[in-house]
């Protein structure tokens, strides 16, 4: 039941319920004071958010957080339904990161079923990043620098149809690091766009440091005033501020509007805002993950207290609160970390080769390169969040003569400098890509961070061989034939979860170009797959299958994912007539089309290759419902198994 709140208490969390978002936006205060309070509620529930999720942006969401509430609670305009004469407002957020701010908005306002907050990051709840299946979420966001290009799609359909209504778009400031959003400001100049009113959350900061230490804005009024844009700025955690700097723009007629809203990253907690800290920040901590207990205690504190205050000022009583435990994180036993290994083999083989430098895309926490960092820093390149800048760098640098390896998550190293990749393979020179977090799993950051179509969109690159490891000791070997034996370029896929592993490398195993090696053996079957995700869950299903069905089947690891020794390939499958490729990718485009290929150029007729790949959007979830929901898990492959085979 609800209570009042003192002194917070470890292992437990504390979130608003919707009665009192209902009993502060009733009070008789002004618009500023009462969004101020309603902003100060969903600070409690997104810190909940997150900590019972595991997993989420506090510090994007925090310096969000008061700009979201005063758009939502006084300026977005919607007429009832069926209503298409009478204005209609949009708004949304590109940055994505915010998701959780922007979620308990809406739940506050009684726009999303309450029960919601529970259900951050989990299937059938709130995606990590905004997806048009959620409720009042008008476009997917969450890849950088897609919002104003989007807002101006909108615009040019509500003139086209007779619609009226205004669009704001909110931004982060690394985000302006992307080609597209200056790309977008011109047309919308030169098409008079007064609809559009884009905001900058400017905390200064991106995912790893301050954004003056990455790529300086400079004088970013010039800059957006140059390109025809009418450019205002506030303290964007200031509803008076703001509120008053919006309504100002409201007068400006024939031309776009930019609002610089200057922000706190983290606003409200202060151990968490990043002004508390050094000015020359190393690595902000709550730009993504959950608190620790006592982090998590701490934070809810000081934001209960101050919603409290605030309610007295107000005349108000204090909240109450509803709590719950905090489910107990469990920690994998003896996980294997393909990261960890990573760099440290990178910084092994940088210490006999001078040549090797290493470029980063604002991730070099997740990408292992910090201790490369500070051992080479003259050799290590932070581009920000600028992939085809990132790309193109390296094409030069190789042309000159050193070995490039770059650096970002899988999702996005495939995908934006696609074509700068493909340029680079033109030249014929050696470069190495090495994309992280790839893969279905981790499923709660959602669709747009789960890399499943990097091999599709690289595979074809003239001269580029893309490997997965499957294990600690493979990342090695494989990052050392990458560098000291293959002569042309390649693309290292890495898992970023630790993951414990039912399995280990035969004795002696050494990777072979195009070849694979097996875990297990067996006669009824075989299963081919890479990495360690779909290679656990096939030992234990074949592991099962044997002890349970006495089927016998031969897990094959293939950590070459667009080229199959088809001589090798006859020979690993024998007679057997059953054949499961698994692909942590989509069906189309994956490993399993090489092995396919391979079978054909043999003439195994006789065989059955049975693909099993995403056919659809990967689901936004905890990993065990990930590979559930996809049928990727132990019981999904016994179930796929005994389906075919019986």
């Amino acid at each position: 039941m609800g209570d009042q709140i003192g002194v917070a208490v470890s292992g437990t969390l504390y979130y608003v319920p919707l009665k009192e978002f209902e009993r502060i936006r009733a009070l008789p205060v002004s618009a500023v004071e009462r969004t101020a309070l309603f902003a100060a509620l969903c600070r409690i529930n997104t810190l909940y958010m997150i900590a019972r999720a595991g997993s989420g942006h506090i510090g994007s969401s925090f310096s969000s957080m008061d700009i979201m509430s005063w758009l939502q609670l006084n300026e977005l305009r919607t007429p009832p339904e069926g209503d298409t004469t009478s204005p209609c407002d949009i708004f949304f957020s590109s940055k994505g990161h915010d998701a959780p701010g922007l979620y308990n908005t809406f739940i506050g306002q009684g726009k999303l079923d309450f029960e919601l907050i529970h259900q951050l990051r989990r299937i059938g709840g709130l995606p990590g990043h905004p997806d048009i299946s959620t409720p009042n979420i008008v476009t997917n966001t969450g890849s950088l620098g897609m919002g104003v290009s989007k807002a101006k799609g909108m615009i040019f359909a509500n003139r086209l149809l007779k619609h009226s209504g205004n669009v704001y778009v909110l931004t982060g400031d690394g985000e302006l690091q992307e080609g597209q959003f200056w790309e977008s400001l011109v047309s919308a100049a030169n098409h008079k766009l007064h609809e559009l009113t884009v905001i900058i959350d400017h905390n200064k900061l991106q995912s790893d440091t301050l954004v003056t230490k990455v790529s300086d804005l400079g004088d970013l009024e010039a800059k957006l005033r140059a390109f025809g844009w009418h450019v205002s700025r506030c303290d964007g955690n200031d509803m008076a501020a703001f509120s008053q700097t919006l309504a100002a723009t409201k007068t400006i007629s024939g031309k776009p509007k930019v609002i610089i809203a200057d922000t706190i990253k983290g606003k409200g907690v202060s151990f968490m805002e990043h002004t508390s800290i050094d000015s020359d920040i190393e690595f902000y901590k709550f730009h993504s993950g959950a608190p620790t207990d006592a982090a998590y205690v701490k934070a809810a504190q000081e934001l209960i207290d101050a919603a409290n205050a605030r309610l007295k000022s107000a005349g108000a009583v204090a909240l109450e609160l509803e709590t719950v435990v905090r489910p107990a994180a469990v920690q994998p036993e003896n996980p294997q970390r393909l990261i960890q290994a990573y760099s440290n083999a990178l910084i092994e083989q940088a210490r006999q080769n001078p040549k090797i430098v290493a470029l980063d895309a604002d991730l070099i926490l997740d990408t292992g390169l910090i201790p490369f960092q500070k051992e080479f820093p003259d050799r290590f390149v932070e581009c920000g969040i600028a992939e085809q800048d990132m790309v193109s760098q390296a094409g030069g640098m190789a042309l000159q003569g050193l070995l490039p390896i770059v650096h970002s998550f899988a999702c996005f190293l495939s995908a934006r400098p696609n074509e700068q990749i493909y340029n680079n393979a033109t030249e014929h020179e050696k470069i190495i890509y090495v994309g992280s977090l790839a893969g279905v799993v981790p499923g709660g950051p959602g669709h747009s961070h789960q890399a499943v179509r990097d091999i599709s969109a690289l595979a074809a690159i003239p001269g580029l061989t893309m490997m997965e490891p499957c294990c600690e000791a493979e990342v090695g070997m494989l990052l050392n034939w990458a560098i000291n034996t293959n002569k042309a370029s390649s693309y290292l896929r890495l898992v970023s979860l630790p993951w414990v592993l039912p399995y280990e490398l035969p004795a002696g195993y050494k990777p072979e170009f195009g070849k694979g090696n097996a875990l297990t053996e067996g006669q009824d079957a075989i299963i081919i797959a890479y990495g360690p995700v779909m290679l656990t869950s096939a030992v234990q299903a074949a592991q099962e299958l044997r002890s349970e069905h006495g089927i016998t089947v031969k897990v094959i690891n293939l950590p070459w994912l667009n080229h199959v020794d088809a001589d090798w390939l006859v020979t690993a499958l024998g007679n057997c007539k059953a054949v499961f490729s698994i692909d942590n990718h989509y069906l189309i485009g994956g490993q399993g089309d090489r092995i396919a290929d391979a079978m054909a150029s043999k003439g195994l007729t006789s065989t059955t290759l049975h693909r099993l790949a995403l056919t659809e959007i990967p689901a936004c979830g905890t990993n065990p419902e990930i590979l559930g929901e996809h049928a990727f898990d132990r019981s999904g492959l016994i179930a796929t198994v005994l389906g075919t085979l019986r």
